[in-house]
């Protein structure tokens, strides 16, 4: 097989990690911050609730995650999963990154001196409006590193959806090497994850240099 064959069987799965990766990054960073509003709650109950959650998903492997949410509605409600793979997919790695990316605007909004919103009051600002104007900017600033960090990694963690049978980039590629007994296609899948997590790093490194915009 030549290589650009090869390319051309791995362009859609390639499409769908990054379609995975989109819409993950995409669901789980808002849903991240509401989470992390329920970790800081004053209500125990809430807290605690929330608080068991984000320990599971990060105390548990996301693959086992997303077999929990795959084949769950099958065991317990005998539902019919046939359509609902990728939904899962999509499903599972949202609500396992939204406990990860929570953690970390807690810590962010956690280190926000209490002066600023002593100074948004005297200014005339509501709670929400200090939040949302003077508060949300700082926190992004401060937890962009951190938030890069987890981006890569979920670039890589993209590879996961072949356990529930999802012909994503790193799926194909097993499968093209196993037919063809060559490497090669292991090799591609390993430039595509590099390329990608290169791009992915350059934009959030340029994303952070323009909000560094008091340096």
């Amino acid at each position: 097989m030549s290589l650009s064959t090869m390319l051309v069987q791995m362009g859609d799965g390639m499409l769908k990690s990054i379609s995975i990766f989109i819409w993950t990054l995409v669901l789980s960073l808002p849903l991240g911050l509401i989470v992390s509003f329920g970790r800081m709650s004053k209500n125990r109950i809430l807290r605690g609730i929330v608080t068991f959650y984000i320990s599971v998903m990060r105390g548990t492997p996301l693959m086992l995650q997303l077999l929990v949410v795959y084949f769950g509605p099958y065991y317990l409600f005998q539902a019919n999963i046939g359509a609902y793979r990728y939904t899962a997919i999509i499903f599972g790695f949202v609500v396992n990154y939204a406990a990860y990316f929570a953690e970390i605007f807690r810590s962010g909004i956690q280190s926000m001196p209490k002066g600023q919103y002593e100074a948004a009051d005297v200014l005339g600002y509501s709670r929400s409006q200090a939040f949302m104007k003077i508060i949300l900017p700082q926190v992004m600033k401060r937890i962009l590193p951190p938030v890069t960090n987890e981006t890569i990694t979920l670039v890589k963690d993209t590879s996961l959806a072949y356990a529930l049978a999802y012909s994503e980039m790193f799926s194909i590629a097993k499968q093209i090497a196993a037919a063809q007994t060559t490497f090669t296609p292991l090799i591609v899948a390993a430039v595509f994850y590099y390329i990608f997590n290169y791009v992915v790093a350059g934009i959030m490194s340029y994303i952070e240099k323009k909000l560094s915009y008091y340096r």
